[in-house]
């Protein structure tokens, strides 16, 4: 006995005309998808190795070295721009405000955050309206079968089969679509988490670095000019 075998394009025609929204849906999700994952692997996620060198210049009270050190490194690093917020905070002559520094590192990694959820809605509504675009094809094509048996004086599988295959393709299709745009949200989903929490922890501990330090400091001022 032998099994028919369809190519993509066959199947694309079995499916009727929900198949071209399906289409467009696939199109914008593997888009996207790509889009995410050259911007993700351009974008160094990593903070660990920037808090551990800012450390050391805060160690020195050297925040003009630290300042030209993360600059350059904020085109492709954004715990640098989130970090250079809060070394800037520190003026010459100027108490440190540790409220400011957290509101000012709070803000850009909200804008940093933004940027690297480009896209996610998107994903999110393709992996709902994919599902359920299939599912209307299914729909339509169980008309066009009991239409057909409606209009057939005799009923055999061959008179129903182009609307079972309509039926079939659009929901599979659909759902397939579905878990590509899924699995690609959460990917990207849990890079972005662990980088939030991740600077979190850096930006508390810098902050609370440099607020000991200018603390140190000023006492060893104020003794400095104890007569």
């Amino acid at each position: 006995m032998e099994t028919a075998s369809f190519s993509v394009l066959e199947l694309f025609k079995l499916g009727g005309v929900v198949m071209w929204p399906l289409l467009l849906f696939s199109i914008a999700v593997i888009g996207i998808s790509i889009e995410r994952a050259v911007y993700f692997i351009y974008i160094k996620l990593r903070v660990d190795d920037l808090g551990a060198k800012v450390s050391e210049y805060v160690n020195n009270n050297d925040y003009e070295g630290a300042v030209e050190y993360l600059s350059p490194l904020t085109e492709r690093r954004l715990g640098a721009r989130i970090l250079l917020t809060i070394v800037s905070q520190v003026k010459p002559g100027q108490a440190f405000n540790e409220h400011r520094a957290e509101r000012a590192a709070e803000l850009e990694a909200m804008n940093c955050i933004n940027t690297l959820e480009t896209g996610f809605n998107y994903l999110v509504a393709l992996g709902s309206l994919s599902p359920l675009t299939g599912f209307l094809g299914t729909v339509t094509g169980m008309i066009g079968a009991f239409r057909s048996i409606a209009e057939a004086t005799e009923v055999n599988a061959q008179i129903v089969a182009n609307g079972i295959y309509e039926a079939l393709i659009t929901t599979v299709f659909g759902l397939i679509i579905a878990i590509i745009a899924m699995i690609s949200h959460s990917i990207f989903s849990s890079f972005v988490s662990v980088f939030t929490s991740k600077v979190e922890g850096v930006c508390t501990e810098l902050i609370a670095q440099i607020a000991n330090s200018q603390q140190v400091s000023g006492r060893g001022k104020h003794e400095n000019k104890s007569p």
